[in-house]
């Protein structure tokens, strides 16, 4: 059973603002270093329309991903990509070549599309451009990995919507690289489904993935599919971490209805078992990051309430791993807080949040910039 003590935060504060960014409804935010350069891509959902309501799902769809480039100690406005919707992008490299897949929920400004064309770009010249084109409805996150010589893309996306039939394939599905690019391997059976994560422990190969809906689920790969070893039924899925401590594979979970949980892994059973509370419902995203004193884990708030009348003012958390534990060490305000990604420059560790709901519900608020001291 999951303990539920009460944390304490009894360290000084491990984050220091550094820098805002000027965001509208940041969905994601994705670092990644190219030639000794530093980028960072936030995907944006949507800018506010003068006179509408405020509201989680309106708004004007149609907007660019930001492209920031780090320039002596801050971020600066580089690029931006079309991105109508935008909720994820995810930069890898196979070999020498490089690319950044993205991904949108919606186009329009009312009425809405949830059938957009996801676009996978490649480097070219110092540019993006084109080089796979998906169909998609209400994506949500892309995931590269490999397994031995082999790579795949997984797309989470698909929402229930009363009086909407997808033209597009609603269901999660992984791709497989074939040499000129990705076709389809796997179709899951998720219909909301909102994350990713990768991790290989034991000569064993593990794909977990978050569903609002159809209950998350732990996969393992057993040579030409992905096959379901545990399943957790709750809906609000959002978001899984691994991470290996001690020999010992451990995860959390973040779920947005219900508590985020750490749980180890039973090699005998193989099962993941919950050993840890760390927190109640409004828990989006998790980052893990490698500081001085040890493993901290961020648990990115981003609501609660309902999406008709959302509280966005959240404490988002940072634990610190010890004795098989994590304990709480400092917490941060977030606005509808969505993503977090840590990074170094110039010998110094950053963190960068995502927020993507002002108070008042609008879109227009900032990311955030943070040094991070631990």
């Amino acid at each position: 059973m999951a303990s539920t003590e009460t944390l304490t935060a009894p360290f000084a504060p491990l984050l220091t603002p550094v820098q805002k960014l000027a965001t509208s409804g940041a969905r994601a935010v994705e670092v990644f270093g190219i030639d000794r350069q530093l980028f960072a891509v936030v995907p944006q959902l949507a800018l506010d329309i003068p006179g509408q309501a405020p509201g989680m799902n309106v708004g004007d769809s149609d907007i660019d991903a930001l492209i920031y480039i780090w320039e002596a100690g801050r971020l600066v406005e580089h690029d931006a990509l079309s991105m109508p919707g935008g909720e994820d992008a995810e930069y890898f490299e196979m070999g020498d070549r490089r690319f950044l897949a993205t991904v949108g929920v919606r186009s329009g400004s009312g009425p809405y599309t949830l059938d957009v064309e996801s676009v996978l770009y490649e480097r070219d010249d110092n540019q993006w451009t084109p080089f796979q084109r998906f169909p998609t409805f209400a994506g949500k996150q892309w995931r590269f990995f490999s397994i031995g010589g082999r790579h795949f893309l997984a797309l989470a996306q698909g929402v229930t919507v009363e009086g909407v039939t997808p033209k597009n394939p609603r269901e999660s599905r992984i791709f497989e690289w074939d040499g000129k690019q990705f076709g389809l391997l796997q179709i899951l059976e998720g219909h909301w489904g909102y994350n990713w994560e990768f991790i290989t422990f034991g000569g064993q190969h593990y794909l977990a993935y978050a569903d609002h809906v159809s209950g998350s689920c732990i996969y393992r790969w057993r040579g030409e599919r992905f096959e379901v070893i545990q399943r957790f039924d709750e809906p609000g899925g959002r978001a899984f971490s691994f991470f290996i401590e001690q020999d010992r594979l451990w995860m959390v979970h973040a779920n947005l209805m219900g508590e985020t949980r750490l749980f180890q892994f039973d090699e005998t059973r193989i099962q993941f078992d919950s050993v840890q509370s760390l927190g109640g419902a409004g828990g989006r995203e998790l980052c893990l990051v490698e500081g001085a004193r040890g493993r901290y884990l961020v648990r990115v708030c981003f609501i609660t309430g309902t999406p008709h009348a959302p509280h966005t003012q959240q404490q988002s958390q940072i634990f610190l791993w010890r004795q098989d534990r994590f304990e709480l060490v400092d917490e941060f305000p977030t606005s509808g807080g969505t993503d977090a990604a840590v990074f170094m420059a110039e010998g110094q560790r950053y963190l960068l949040v995502s927020n993507s709901l002002a108070e008042d519900v609008r879109f227009r608020v900032d990311s955030v910039l943070y040094r991070f001291d631990g």
